[in-house]
């Protein structure tokens, strides 16, 4: 077999056994047991074919490391875009403002945002939203046009009971 061609049989086996255990990692966190044990079985057996063909060939060229590292790379970035097209999920956005309105909230409230507020000391309030990933870019930019110095934090929800989302 010519350089090249084990080069892109490595570099594209690369891309998809890397993108599967990037998307595996996303189902294990969480917990989606079957589908990460199944993904895990394809992207090793993947994996397994790959490395052998690499590592036992009688072609010495450094075109081949660089192949089969240039794979893992691509393959980590193509994994994190499958895995936040692919994988439904909410977030817990907190904001603290002190700029933040009755008015604001109610138009917030109207955008479909479902909002729980804790008022703190000097005027500021603690707002927590729960929404869909996808809405993230919407709430973000209007959050920041009413105040773009506001302390938001968001983290990936795992569990969710009862609500409004």
């Amino acid at each position: 077999m010519n350089v090249l061609l084990l080069c892109i049989e490595i570099f594209l086996a690369r891309i998809l056994d890397v993108s599967l255990g990037t998307v595996k990692t996303a189902f294990i966190v969480r917990e989606k047991r079957l589908l990460a044990s199944i993904i895990s079985f394809g992207e090793i057996l993947i994996w397994f074919f790959v490395a052998r063909e690499a590592l036992n060939t009688e072609i010495k060229s450094v075109l081949i490391p660089l192949s089969y590292s240039l794979g893992y790379a691509t393959g980590t970035y193509l994994g994190i875009f499958l895995s936040s097209k692919l994988i439904k999920g909410n977030l817990t956005v907190s904001v603290v403002s002190n700029k933040i309105n009755k008015n604001e909230i109610e138009l917030l409230k109207a955008q479909g945002f479902g909002i729980s507020i804790i008022k703190m000391e000097n005027n500021k309030k603690y707002l927590i939203f729960e929404i869909n990933k996808k809405r993230f870019d919407e709430l973000k930019k209007a959050l920041l046009s009413i105040d773009n110095k506001a302390f938001i934090i968001v983290n990936e929800s795992k569990v969710l009971y009862n609500g409004f989302i």
